[in-house]
């Protein structure tokens, strides 16, 4: 079938009139390039779900990629089952969580939906609290505007893994015209109240906070749909309401005041950093789009502010959450995050765990969960009664990190003060990250097939001590596209392609006793992670 007729048949069962006005244009123009980029492959469906470009086509997110989607779910899962769906406030969320509503109804199956746009962990709490079989969430997280995405939960409330993703997969395959899918079979819809969520903030007000409460917070939303839920979090556990950036307040899915929606990013923060100044706060917290990741940053005496590393929020959190909770734990992170989790478990006699990337792993790490978290500012928080949200909370631990900043202040310290006890007591662990982003992901692949065929003997000065291909697996971890070097003197490299963008990322660790000032060890290891950037940079060559 030619490339116009492939459109030309995609039109027809298109019930969208802005992708069939965008695809009758090409169509009509005969613009063979552009039909290319959106016929020539599929978006896959994957253990992320769906995550892509808006517009025509398999290979774009629209009504059709997504009403194909919700039909493969409920194959799988079959009629009877009950599935929750949430969304975001990015450009068709709406209209995706309905379609998806009216194709899972359609199939005999019961949906129950959230009643507005709502922070990701809220759908995955509300899974679980609902016992249903399955959640669906529609959100690209921190990705561009243009993006969107459909993110699918079991019914324990966390993020499918293998083999499920395969199944819902080759059902999707199996789906015939989207115009002829049964739709909304009466009363098979749930709409949901504003109760929801108020049972999601009774969970996260249940975590173990302390009783400090003296604090002042600058926060910014990004944009997204975290600022309303992260004040109702605070105010129910009797915090001041945290001020917000004005202009990055309200959600808006065009994200106008940054270049890329996520707090890591360059210039994502300068808002709040200058919000920060203004108020004389204690504490600087972001979310990004759908709140599920926690940015922390501390103002410093001389002005300005430090914006602290996942890691570092990670063994902030972890100690917190160990020393307040009781009996057989486990605290868990990935291959790819801090070493250091691992020494506090060991110091604390807790259990620990190590997985692949990405909190679907993590969550999965073994009983008795009570903490796990990536270095990609993602982080599930819990307590004796385990953890509220089996994924990542971005609104959890945002009062967490509150509670643990407002007891620091009430004995005249902060989070740094915090940081540099935990480098006295375990090493100073410092960490960083290099990121490649490129247009043409052969270059990814290429840069790996290097590191593979012509293996380095060191890196940054450091010998190569044990090089490990991911793709073989390691330690009974799942086979995984990446390379994880051991170097000398405690210094670790992970290098590996991103699972939800465009990018190669190389995760780089030096762990430095320290026997002077937390300072010296903390310049002496910026020294080191530079030494190895610069190393890669030219190795990698991106």
């Amino acid at each position: 079938m030619s490339l116009l007729q492939e459109a030309r048949r995609w039109l027809a069962q298109d019930p969208d009139p802005d992708t069939r006005a965008e695809l009758s244009a090409l169509i009509e123009r005969e613009d063979l390039a552009a039909l290319e980029e959106r016929f020539g492959a599929k978006l896959e469906f994957g253990t992320a779900g769906l995550r892509g470009e808006l517009g025509a086509g398999p290979n774009r997110m629209n009504r059709v990629t997504v009403m194909r989607a919700a039909a493969g779910l409920a194959a799988v899962l079959g009629p009877g089952k009950h599935v929750v769906i949430g969304y975001d406030a990015r450009h068709k969320s709406d209209v995706f969580a309905r379609d998806t509503a009216a194709v899972l109804t359609g199939a005999g199956l019961h949906a129950s939906i959230l009643p507005s746009p709502l922070p990701t962990p809220v759908l995955a709490f509300a899974v679980r609290h609902l016992d249903a079989d399955a959640g669906v969430t529609v959100t690209a997280s921190h990705n561009p505007p243009r993006d969107n995405g459909y993110k699918v939960y079991w019914g324990d409330g966390s993020q499918i893994v293998p083999p499920i993703d395969s199944e819902i997969s080759a059902a999707i395959d199996a789906v015939g015209r989207v115009d002829e899918l049964p739709l909304n079979a009466p009363g098979t819809l749930t709409e949901l109240g504003e109760g929801i969520v108020d049972d999601y903030l009774d969970a996260v007000t249940s975590l173990p906070l302390g009783e400090a409460r003296d604090l002042r917070v600058a926060y910014t939303p990004l944009h997204g749909v975290g600022g309303a839920t992260l004040t109702g979090a605070f105010l129910a556990a009797g915090f001041e309401t945290p001020m917000a950036v004005e202009e990055q307040r309200n959600p808006d899915p065009d994200f106008p005041t940054v270049a890329f929606p996520n707090p890591e990013e360059p210039g994502a923060m300068d808002l709040a950093v200058a919000l920060a100044a203004k108020l004389d706060a204690d504490l600087v917290l972001a979310n990004d789009p759908d709140a599920d990741r926690c940015a922390v940053g501390i103002p410093l005496p001389g002005g300005g502010v430090r914006m602290l590393t996942g890691d570092e929020i990670g063994g902030l959190l972890a100690e917190h959450v160990i020393t307040h909770t009781t009996g057989d734990r486990m605290v868990a992170t990935t291959i790819v995050s801090s070493t250091l989790l691992s020494k506090i478990a060991q110091a604390h006699d807790v259990r620990y765990g190590e997985t692949l990337t990405g909190f679907k792993w993590i969550i999965k790490a073994g009983p008795g969960l009570v903490f796990g978290y990536e270095e990609a500012i993602g982080y599930s928080v819990g307590s004796d009664a385990g953890l509220p949200v089996r994924d990542k909370d971005g609104i959890g631990a945002a009062l967490t990190v509150a509670a643990i900043a407002a007891t620091a202040k009430r004995h005249g310290r902060t989070l740094l003060d915090l940081l540099d006890d935990q480098a006295r007591r375990y090493g100073l662990h410092a960490t960083s990250q290099l990121s490649f982003r490129v247009d043409d992901l052969s270059l990814i692949a290429a840069a790996m097939h290097r590191l593979r065929t012509d293996p380095p003997a060191g890196l940054g000065g450091y010998a190569v001590e044990r090089a490990d291909d991911l793709n073989e697996g390691d330690g009974g971890l799942p086979p995984t596209d990446g390379l994880r070097y051991r170097l000398a003197d405690d210094v670790r490299v992970v290098v590996r392609p991103s699972g939800t963008e465009p990018k190669l990322k190389c995760y780089l660790e030096v762990v430095v006793p320290v026997t002077g000032s937390v300072e010296e060890a903390r310049r002496l290891g910026e020294e080191r992670l530079n030494a190895l950037k610069a190393d890669l940079t030219s190795r990698l060559g991106l």
